[in-house]
């Protein structure tokens, strides 16, 4: 039988100058779910093409985005329900800080804003609880187990810095006559110490010395040793009335940066007074590293010592002992800062 000289068009494997490429039935394929007479997109004529078996990446190479096609009017729906979004977001966000100023800043604001007759109390408690979310944090992970690093006394510094916020009260005004009022007893009474009286206690617990880190609210921090009577054997030797949860202490010889009479007063929790490493520190490590009594600078004849609380806790030249049932006063909480201050 004669032998056909017909070119065979369909795909052969051991013709593969005669086969239809890849591209070409892609191109087939977009031509038949287009209209006639429109050629395709160049879009679509690149998604079309084949991968470059050279250019193909390797395993650790970024993956380029996938290509995403949409409508021309889902996009402007798209777009036109996000600025809804968004901008009933930011209108929200704006109003909701509005009312959150304070009424005497939102007074000074050019809108007219008037300061009401009586403060919303909602936004007052919101506003407190806001103030005080690190706090109920401190206070949800203090552990009367866990203790703050300690060092050797040759890491301590030389020279204590004075921290007193105002003037440093001349020891020669109260030293002589010095008495720790206490009360809130569980006996009832008011008891009034005198320096003999804390020396005859260390005598009886004992004194604890240790090398502690100071950190201020300002940003410092100073390694110092003290020494003086646990706190946690001070309430057994005065224990509290029942029901008690507070202690505050006061320092009545506080003075201003003028000099003038300005009484300190910090508050702490019971369970931060029971903790092992909190003192009654009646002493201080001298130049030569040496315990000796406390000085002026530093609270003579009695300060607080907790170092799991800031420096402002750590009232010096105490005066004052009460154990209460509520939350006491504190000095610089009335003046904005934190009431745990915490570690």
């Amino acid at each position: 039988m004669a032998s056909s000289n017909k070119p065979n068009n369909s795909k052969n494997p051991e013709k593969p100058h005669l086969a239809r490429t890849d591209l070409a039935d892609r191109l087939d394929t977009l031509r038949a779910r287009r209209p006639s007479g429109r050629p395709p997109s160049p879009d679509a004529l690149a998604a079309a093409q084949p991968p470059d078996p050279e250019q193909t990446p390797g395993r650790l190479a970024e993956t380029p985005p996938a290509r995403l096609i949409l409508p021309n009017g889902k996009l402007k729906a798209q777009t036109r329900r996000d600025f809804l979004i968004y901008g009933a977001g930011v209108v929200a966000v704006a109003a909701g800080f509005l009312w959150a100023l304070p009424d005497e800043t939102r007074a000074r604001l050019p809108f007219g804003f008037k300061p009401p007759a009586h403060p919303d109390p909602t936004k007052q408690a919101l506003l407190g609880r806001a103030l005080t979310f690190d706090d109920d944090v401190a206070s949800a992970l203090y552990s009367p187990d866990r203790l703050v690093p300690t060092y050797d006394i040759s890491e301590a510094a030389r020279e204590l810095r004075n921290n007193y916020d105002g003037q440093t009260p001349d020891p020669a005004d109260y030293l002589a006559d010095w008495t720790l009022t206490v009360k809130g007893l569980a006996s009832g009474k008011v008891e009034r110490l005198t320096a003999p009286t804390l020396a005859r206690l260390a005598d009886q617990y004992g004194r604890m010395d240790q090398v502690t880190r100071l950190v201020c609210v300002e940003g410092w921090s100073m390694i110092a040793g003290w020494g003086g009577l646990r706190f946690a054997d001070f309430l057994q030797a005065y224990p509290p009335k029942p029901g008690a949860q507070w202690v505050s202490l006061t320092s009545s010889v506080n003075l201003d940066s003028d000099g003038n009479s300005d009484p300190y007063y910090v508050s702490i929790d019971l369970p931060t007074a029971q903790h092992p490493q909190t003192l009654l520190a009646t002493h201080q490590n001298d130049a030569s590293r040496r315990m000796v009594p406390l000085t002026a600078e530093h609270g003579a004849p009695l300060r607080l010592l907790v170092p799991m609380k800031l420096g402002l806790k750590n009232i010096k030249a105490i005066t004052g002992i009460e154990y209460m049932e509520g939350e006491p006063p504190d000095y610089w909480a009335e003046r904005g800062y934190s009431k745990y201050d915490g570690l």
